[in-house]
Formats: structure tokens, C-alpha cells, sequence
């Protein structure tokens, strides 16, 4: 992350740093196209590293299996050599246009960055985890209440309560159960929306003694911050209870929202951005929208849909930010200009 300044000038600016702004970047570059990254999170990768980045994903092509923390680390190291600059930690708060006709986005600790172009890859918008509604529970959080697992390490031999009934809450149940002392995982009801195979794993589990289930809720917190000694939960056939552990895992799920994207001046469809499958342009000339946030006939919210639109979008973004320049399709398999761009040479 660079020194923050008050204003930068460059080609594109990518709302979103997940994998498929990252892989933005990849495609711009070829084109000679600088990019500066804006995300709400404190590192690259977007949902893959901040909800899942242990957990194995399986559509990626030419990987039959990859974490969500290893594919944001190939994409980092695909697009080293285009140098890209990321603003982390802050929200694309305005977008607005300049005199000479570029884009002006100002974020809300008032970083100012102009290009010709804005290409938006936040994922479902800017999302935060939904909190268990529990008196001072964020002066818990980071050191024994936490909302996802970076590193399945730091759970080892805890006395661990995991919360919640989907597929995060139920999978790592399953993968957290061998390395912590205890789990006990608490949902309100015995009905549960995740996988059944992953159900049936957590019952096997629970009769086998080698873990707890509890049907409650959850409503309150022992302990003296930011260290909890045990969960108070209540239910109808046990009334109120204390639960000891020492750490707490949350899945309550995301909220989503578009929030300041929604006041960008694009004409908006249920809460997501219409393009064109041409060149993924929203209403707005010269801004664009890939990933998940975008919307036409036939989306397919996959990751591999959005690398697809990242390599449609430089294109047409070629053409704006060099409007006197030739565009010249070329592939890397065979192009000495694109090798030398990467720092390759050709194998053959």
C-alpha cells in the first residue's frame, strides 16, 4: 500500500481489489494501461481471503482445486510487473466528472484519484459481516470473537464456539473440529441451510462425542475485554445457560450493500449495474462494471464470467485512455511485446 497523498492522476481506477479487479489489472497491462486499486478491506483478494481464504474452491480452470487465499496470491504475483498502486482501507465515496471530461473518484478519507476511465469490480458492493446482537461484543473482536477464518492455525486447541446454520458456519465445524480443543456450535433452530453432506458430517460428529451441538441463542458475553470466558445462550427447553470457551466464531452471513455506488449516477437493476456484453460499459461512458456488481441476460455470478468481462473491458478502455493509438490483438503465447511487458521469454 503506498503513502496516501491527496490526489493521483493515472489511466483506470478499479473499484474492488477480489479477484476479478486484480485480474483487471492483468488485462490492462497488457494494454499498457495503468491501474489504481480502491477497496473497503485492508488487504487484496475481497471475499475470497476475507471469507473464505482456507476454503477450497474447485471451477477455477486448470485448477481442480484452489483456496481463496492462493488464488489471490498467483494474481498478485500474475500482475507484478504492471506495478499496480492499492488504496486499501477506504470506500470509493464519489464519482463525478472533471473539466477536460475524465473521472474524478474521491474516497472517503479524501483520497482524490482521475482517470479516463472507472472500472467497478465490488463483488455484491461493500459488505460487512452481520454481528451477533450482543452488549460491547466489538471490544472482543480480533483477539476472541472473530467473523472468519485467515488462519486455521490460530484456532488450535481453543475451546471454540462457532454460530450459525450455513454452509461457513457447518464447514468449518467440520475443519476446525480436529485442531481445537472443544467445539460447540450453536444455532437457533435444529434446521440448518447449509449442504446436507455437511449436516450429516456435523451430526456423525456430535454422536460421536467428539463435539457439541446447541440449539439457542445466543444473548450475551462473559468475560473482561477483549478476552470472553463463556456465552450465555437461552432456549426453550434449558432456559438460560452459560457455555464456557474462549474463542467465538460468528456466521450470521454479510450485508451487502451497494452503499455509495448506488449514488454514481448508474441506472441501476435490483440493486446491481446493467452493461452491455460487448464491453461491459454501464450507462456511463467510460465506466464500466465486471463481477459480480454487473447485470445483463444470461449472468452467471462466477468468477471465471468475471475474468472473461475484465479481458472484454480493456479493450474498449484501450480505446478511450489512447483514443490516437492503433489496438492490435496480440497473445502471449507468441507476442515478444507482451512477453517483454511480463518479463518472459518465449519458451519455444
Amino acid at each position: 500500500m503506498t503513502t496516501e497523498k491527496n490526489e493521483y492522476l493515472t489511466d483506470a481506477v478499479i473499484i474492488g481489489a477480489g479477484p476479478v479487479g486484480l485480474f483487471a489489472v492483468f488485462e490492462l497491462g497488457l494494454l499498457d494501461i495503468k491501474a489504481h486499486l480502491v477497496d473497503i478491506l485492508d488487504r487484496p483478494g475481497g471475499q475470497c481471503t476475507e471469507l473464505y481464504p482456507e476454503k477450497p474452491i474447485y471451477d477455477i480452470p486448470a485448477y481442480p482445486m484452489i483456496s481463496g487465499q492462493e488464488l489471490t496470491d498467483n494474481l498478485l504475483k500474475q500482475i507484478e510487473p504492471f506495478k499496480p498502486t492499492f488504496h486499501l482501507s477506504q470506500m470509493a465515496e464519489s464519482v463525478t466528472r472533471t473539466d477536460d471530461g475524465k473521472w474524478k473518484v474521491v474516497t472517503d478519507i479524501g483520497t482524490t484519484l482521475i482517470a479516463p476511465v472507472i472500472i467497478i469490480a465490488a463483488g455484491g458492493g461493500s459488505f460487512m459481516p452481520k454481528k451477533p446482537s450482543l452488549p460491547a461484543i466489538e471490544s472482543f473482536e480480533g483477539i476472541s470473537v472473530f467473523y472468519a477464518v485467515r488462519k486455521m492455525d490460530h484456532f488450535r486447541d481453543k475451546n471454540l464456539v462457532i454460530a450459525g446454520g450455513g454452509d461457513s458456519a457447518l464447514d468449518w465445524t467440520i475443519n476446525l473440529q480436529p485442531i481445537a480443543k472443544h467445539v460447540t456450535l450453536i444455532h437457533r433452530r435444529d434446521d440448518f441451510r447449509a449442504a446436507p453432506d455437511s449436516v450429516n458430517k456435523m451430526r456423525e460428529l456430535v454422536a460421536a462425542g467428539k463435539m457439541t451441538l446447541k440449539i439457542a441463542d445466543l444473548v450475551g458475553i462473559e468475560g473482561t475485554a477483549p478476552q470472553i470466558t463463556g456465552l450465555n445462550v437461552k432456549s426453550k427447553e434449558c432456559g438460560e445457560e452459560t457455555i464456557p470457551c474462549d474463542t467465538l466464531l460468528a456466521f450470521y452471513g454479510l450485508t451487502m450493500k451497494l452503499g455509495p455506488i448506488a449514488n454514481f449516477g448508474l441506472n441501476l437493476h435490483e440493486n446491481l449495474i446493467p452493461v452491455d456484453t460487448e464491453k461491459f460499459e454501464t450507462s456511463e461512458k467510460g465506466i464500466f462494471a465486471i463481477g459480480d456488481i454487473n447485470y445483463y441476460p444470461g449472468k452467471l455470478k462466477l468468477i471465471l464470467s468475471g475474468f472473461h468481462e475484465a479481458a472484454l473491458m480493456a479493450q474498449q478502455a484501450f480505446r478511450y485512455i489512447y483514443p490516437d493509438k492503433k489496438l492490435r490483438f496480440q497473445y502471449t503465447t507468441s507476442s515478444s511485446d507482451l512477453q517483454g511487458k511480463l518479463g518472459v521469454k518465449d519458451a519455444t
